[in-house]
């Protein structure tokens, strides 16, 4: 039999193995290897300076970044609001006036 994890969301125990992710083919819900692990250890988010993260947080952006597929660029010191942490490469979700909605490393941000 299987050892692989059931489905978070639909419970189905059809899930396989994609990298470092499982895969449920029923519902195509994705989720890392790592929160499977320990469920109940949670991941730690830090900024540039080690300080942790948390949803709901506000942080300054510690060097200019270009915006992916556009020729804007987010400035030094941009003050983003109410970020929320996010499973992937990008760990920080947020809404940047005059972008929109973006994700960023935590490794350029400084908590405010």
């Amino acid at each position: 039999m299987s050892t692989l994890p059931n489905c978070p969301e639909c419970r189905s125990e059809l899930t396989y193995e994609d990298g470092n992710r499982y895969v449920c083919p029923e519902c195509a819900h994705e989720w890392s290897k790592l929160t499977t692990a320990n469920p109940d250890e949670q991941r730690i988010v830090r900024d540039a300076h080690g300080n942790v993260l948390q949803d709901g947080d506000t942080v300054t952006v510690i060097k200019d970044l270009k915006v992916k597929g556009s020729s804007s660029v987010v400035k030094v010191g941009t003050k983003v609001k109410n970020i929320r942490l996010a499973e992937g490469d990008h760990d920080i979700d947020c809404k940047i006036d005059g972008i929109g909605a973006m994700g960023l490393k935590s490794e350029f941000v400084k908590k405010v």
